[in-house]
């Protein structure tokens, strides 16, 4: 089984870039299942039930999210509904939505976890804690997936390892950055330390650079804005073995319409 996850999705650049190349890249890798990091997708920060809408229609199965969840508010009126969304597990109790889903791909369970970090991050449970919680739960599964939204390298390295075996990927999402590092660690779970960026192509993690040299230069608040023009999409594809389930390579892709 392929599986492609598609690096956090900024603004209408973004959807723009799936829209270009997603179907490509489905066929030229036999991809059988496509997530996405959608927290920026709705104009920079969250995602609305249309936006959902136009991703799906371009091929995308699945999202994850991550710290801006809540940002634009419509979330709150589809995530309890909504089967192939999920916000992350070790956000509070009483918050809408799940951190998990179970589902069945090509008779297989595939079990996908949303975690996100506590360093340089928003207050919330220990990942390592809410996963190790979950795990009686989902450990019968064929294949788990799990989306580590975080700041720090080293807390999604750390967070790896610790789970090395258990589960099939980790792959880090949040710095918009695709990262060097794709890897199958010593018991056979795959690794990247971030999956990317899919947005605009001149900008400052899909953000137009501008806004934010200024908020560099003087020091006080500014508005960000989605940045636009040619745009890339970043992802990973992490193949797994038909008979052991096991994650046999995971390798970093880069389309962009320069």
């Amino acid at each position: 089984m392929n599986i492609l996850f598609i690096g956090d999705i900024v603004g209408r650049a973004g959807r723009r870039a799936v829209r270009l190349f997603l179907d490509k890249i489905k066929k030229e890798n036999k991809v059988d299942f496509i997530i996405a990091n959608g927290e920026n997708s709705a104009g920079g920060f969250g995602i609305t039930k249309k936006v959902a809408k136009e991703l799906v229609d371009y091929g995308i199965d699945f999202f994850t999210m991550g710290n801006h969840t809540w940002d634009n508010k419509d979330i709150f009126k589809f995530i309890d509904e909504k089967d192939n969304l999920i916000r992350p597990l070790n956000f509070p109790e009483n918050n809408p939505g799940q951190g998990w889903k179970t589902i069945e791909i090509n008779s297989k369970k595939v079990t996908i976890i949303n975690l996100i970090g506590q360093v340089f991050m928003q207050s919330c449970d220990s990942p390592y804690h809410k996963f190790i919680e979950l795990y009686p739960q989902i450990r019968d599964s064929d294949i788990i997936l799990v989306d580590f939204h975080a700041e720090a390298t080293g807390e999604k390295m750390a967070f790896a390892r610790a789970v090395d075996g258990m589960v099939t990927a980790v792959i880090g999402t949040h710095t918009h950055v695709q990262t060097n590092d794709a890897q199958i660690l010593p018991q056979k779970t795959a690794y990247i330390t971030d999956a990317g960026l899919t947005g605009a192509v001149d900008s400052i993690l899909g953000m137009k650079a501008d806004k934010m040299v200024q908020k560099m230069k003087d020091s006080l608040p500014v508005r960000y804005e989605v940045a636009t023009g040619e745009v890339k999409l970043e992802a990973v594809l992490v193949k797994i073995g038909n008979k052991n389930n096991q994650a046999t390579a995971i390798e970093t892709i880069n389309k962009n319409n320069l």
